[in-house]
Parts: structure tokens; C-alpha cells; sequence
């Protein structure tokens, strides 16, 4: 009888362990389905943009957390390994359309103006003020493109009351020795995939770092009237890849295209989408209350445009 009893609670024992076990298995399957899911849609679909500068207010503000629609230019594997600035090869899908003038971009930093290749992996958000073939010019602060006036959105804002004279050079504008500044700039023609551009003393300085991160090296040498790309003497060039001018809506606080230069296609990541969460970025983290207390609560879900 004592025999019997202790089987039969030994046999339940078990059979809650089998049904607990069962239970976490089938916890751990889902969980690993949905973060799959989720890493797949990260990777190829959305990604996660946070605003941390005011470049773009007006329109996004410091603090800003973005959706990006990673589909719509074509979405790409990983460009580096999660978590660190160490770059690793990726492969892109095809793209539903092309950006257009007027989107606001997420793309990664191509680097300062003369630099060949940035240290750190960073995204910038800007708005595309001009594509591959415009040409584009900035007269007393009004933004010229092919010649016409670009259309200016609710967002775009100046938050200096004077024009910089176009006679007053600012040495730190893109390209070097172009005596433009901010606000009187150009005119400049955005290079295309293709394109063939005749090489001069005059407009070397426009190419020289695009040529330079071609090959991934300082290639471009100027010797009196010459230029010499990787040990040959040329007066033209052909680029390989499609290039935007970016601007910030915030035009007179943005560090953008007039002052480190174009962003290659290869770079563009997304299209900024909706904005999925906002506070006030000024309030210490260990402050978690007064943090809770600055979320924007009307710009949470907020489609940007």
C-alpha cells in the first residue's frame, strides 16, 4: 500500500515537472521567435534614431526619438557590430524609390570636410535640399535650386535676424577656398552616378575628399597647374556613386552639407517617419521624476514631414 502511494505522488511529482518544463520551453520558443522578429524587423524594415542636437527644430526637436523607414530607399544588413563604431561588410536590397528633394534623411555621417574616413558611427537627420545633377545656390538665405526657388517648409526657420554678406568668407564652409558662407553660398553642382567632371586647379577642392574616400586613401596631389589621382596625372574624373546636399531646418544652428560637403547614396539609411517618443534631453537621467515630467506628450506619434 505504502509502495503504491509513494508511485502514485512520484508519478504526479513528474507529471507537474514534464507540464512546468513543457511551459518554459514554450516560453523560451516564442521569445525567441518574437526577438528574431524583431531583430529582422530592426535590421531590414524600422530603425531607431534618436535627435540629439537642435539642427533640425522646427521641425524635430532635441530629444526627439524617430522612426526610420529603412524599406523605402532599399534596406541593407548591419553596417557595423551592435554597440560598437567597428564597421563590417553589408549588402543591400533594392530600393522602392529614390530620395527625394524635401525628404528628411537618416543617414551615416560620411565625415568632416576634409576628412577621409570618420572615427566614430554616427547618424545625422537632415532635410535633402538638392539630388545628384542639381545645382544649388544660396542668395541672402533663400535656397536656389536649378535656378528656382526651393519650397520652404512651415518648419524651416532662421534664428539670426542679420544675412551674412556675401563679400565675408567663413574658412570653415565646404568646399576649402570657396570665400562662401552660410548664407550666400554656390553655386554648386551635386555629383552624379556616371557623371564626368572636368578637374581644374579652380574645383579641385569641391572633389578632392570624395576622390580621396574612393580609394580610400590620400590620392589626389597637386602639382602647380597639375592634378595627380594615385600617381597619374588627370583632368576629369568619373564618380561612382550618386550624391545629396543636405540641409538642417534650423539653418542658422545646423552644422549640415555647406559646411563638410555632400552625403553619398551608399551612406543614406532611411527616411525619418514618426517621431515615437519625446522629452526634455536638459534633465539628468538620476533625475528619473523630473524626466518623467518633460515628456511631450503631443509630439508622441507625431508623422514627420
Amino acid at each position: 500500500m505504502i509502495y503504491l502511494l509513494k508511485k502514485y505522488f512520484l508519478n504526479k511529482e513528474t507529471a507537474r515537472n514534464n507540464k512546468i518544463g513543457r511551459k518554459l520551453l514554450h516560453f523560451i520558443r516564442n521569445f525567441a521567435i518574437a526577438l528574431f522578429a524583431a531583430l529582422i524587423i530592426k535590421t531590414f524594415v524600422l530603425e531607431t534614431s534618436r535627435v540629439p542636437t537642435a539642427s533640425m527644430e522646427g521641425t524635430i526637436l532635441t530629444g526627439d526619438f524617430l522612426f526610420v523607414n529603412k524599406f523605402v530607399y532599399g534596406s541593407s544588413s548591419p553596417r557595423n557590430i551592435p554597440f560598437t563604431d567597428i564597421r563590417v561588410p553589408h549588402f543591400s536590397f533594392p530600393f522602392i524609390r529614390e530620395p527625394e528633394r524635401n525628404d528628411v534623411i537618416v543617414f551615416e555621417y560620411p565625415g568632416d570636410r576634409d576628412e577621409i574616413f570618420h572615427d566614430d558611427f554616427t547618424n545625422y537627420v537632415k532635410r535633402c535640399a538638392a539630388l545628384p545633377g542639381d545645382t544649388l545656390q544660396i542668395i541672402d538665405k533663400v535656397v536656389y535650386i536649378n535656378g528656382e526657388a526651393a519650397e520652404k517648409f512651415p518648419g524651416i526657420q532662421h534664428i539670426r535676424r542679420y544675412t551674412i554678406p556675401a563679400s565675408i568668407p567663413d574658412q570653415n564652409i565646404f568646399p576649402r577656398k570657396s570665400n562662401w558662407n552660410a548664407d550666400n553660398y554656390g553655386p554648386l553642382v551635386i555629383p552624379a552616378n556616371g557623371q564626368s567632371v572636368g578637374l581644374t586647379i579652380e574645383n579641385i577642392e569641391i572633389y578632392r575628399t570624395l576622390i580621396d574616400r574612393d580609394f580610400g586613401r590620400r590620392v589626389v596631389l597637386i602639382e602647380g597647374d597639375s592634378i595627380n589621382i594615385n600617381g597619374e596625372y588627370c583632368d576629369d574624373y568619373v564618380f561612382n556613386d550618386d550624391y545629396y546636399f543636405v540641409l538642417g531646418d534650423n539653418r542658422d544652428d545646423s552644422a549640415d552639407s555647406r559646411y563638410w560637403g555632400f552625403v553619398p547614396r551608399r551612406n543614406i539609411l532611411g527616411e525619418a517617419m514618426m517621431i515615437y517618443w519625446s522629452w526634455n534631453p536638459g534633465v539628468p537621467f538620476s533625475d528619473i521624476f523630473g524626466l518623467l515630467s518633460t515628456i511631450r506628450l503631443n509630439r508622441i506619434a507625431k508623422i514627420i514631414d
